[in-house]
């Protein structure tokens, strides 16, 4: 008898305190009766005063200045880098970087690619394709290239195109002469 009274108290304790938990939760759901929901809705004009959004896309600031003051020095770059290889003689006159670096992902691949050409005397062209793994518009006979449009390693472009020169020290060489312009550059 004395376990029933227990297992009793013990029902009714947690029925006490589940009812109590289930009516704060509805007292924290808001008002309840006429008029309760046009106090709880809030209109676009109530949140442009509050000056707080609550869409998270509109809490991140946009400066349309920052894209165009990066592309501008990003054309710097280039312009500086162009001039640099035309004075040297790597590009020539009429060509400015950014036309001969189209189709690369980076632009010290290129000039390193850019550099060997100059150095042995490989038509630029020819370097080109076989970086990129993409024939230009020129006359592509003369050049040995890949065959399934899959860009070659500098190394394996210089062995390709001047087997007797030393590829290792030819592309070593090439890859500190475009790192030193960049860095020189400022890039």
């Amino acid at each position: 008898m004395k376990n029933k009274w227990i297992v009793v108290g013990i029902v009714s304790m947690g029925a006490a305190v589940g009812l109590s938990l289930g009516a704060s939760r509805a007292g924290a759901q808001g008002p309840a009766g006429a008029g309760a929901g046009a106090k709880t809705i809030k209109t676009s004009a109530d949140s442009a005063h509050s000056g707080h959004s609550l869409n998270p896309v509109k809490w991140v600031k946009k400066n349309p200045k920052a894209s165009t003051s990066k592309s501008d020095a990003q054309n710097d770059l280039y312009k500086r880098l162009t001039a640099g290889l035309q004075g040297q003689g790597v590009l020539p006159a009429n060509t400015n970087l950014q036309d001969a670096c189209a189709g690369f992902k980076e632009l010290g691949h290129c000039m390193a690619g850019l550099h060997v050409s100059h150095n042995l005397a490989i038509p630029w062209n020819c370097m080109k394709w076989d970086l990129t793994g993409v024939q230009t518009g020129a006359d592509m006979s003369a050049c040995k290239g890949p065959e399934n449009a899959k860009a070659w390693s500098l190394g394996k472009s210089i062995h390709a195109l001047k087997p007797a020169a030393n590829s290792k020290a030819e592309e070593k060489f090439a890859v500190k002469q475009a790192h030193d312009e960049l860095k020189g550059a400022g890039a």
